[in-house]
């Protein structure tokens, strides 16, 4: 089985929606890392010296390749990335090799084979 690696940078108030969003659409877990911060292609903005900008998580998705795109695409319409410049990216990378996850494998086989 290979997977993909969803990595999803949003505000820290749309985590949990894009997290159900994730799931939903058949992601098996998540790890969030906290307080991240960002720049885009505008700096943020300060009042003396203190940044004005949301706080972001890291949101991270270990998901079966086939159902990548879905999860992807799922997570981008929860987290309204498209709709507003600095609410979110999120972007998948390719997995050689994973260990501690053969409590999902199962899981997934049934899914994915119904699918294909």
């Amino acid at each position: 089985m290979h997977f993909k690696l969803i990595i999803c940078f949003v505000e820290d108030s749309k985590s949990d929606q894009v997290m159900k969003a994730a799931r939903d659409a058949g992601a098996t877990g998540s790890t969030i890392i906290n307080n991240a911060r960002g720049e885009g292609v505008e700096q943020s903005k300060t009042f003396f010296g203190l940044n004005l900008e949301t706080q972001r998580d890291v949101i991270l998705f270990l998901v079966e390749e086939h159902m990548s795109r879905q999860i992807l695409e799922t997570i981008e319409e929860a987290g309204q990335f498209d709709n507003k410049p600095g609410s979110g990216i999120a972007i998948q990378i390719d997995v050689e090799d994973a260990v501690g996850v053969s409590h999902q494998i199962q899981t997934l086989q049934t899914i994915v084979e119904d699918e294909i």
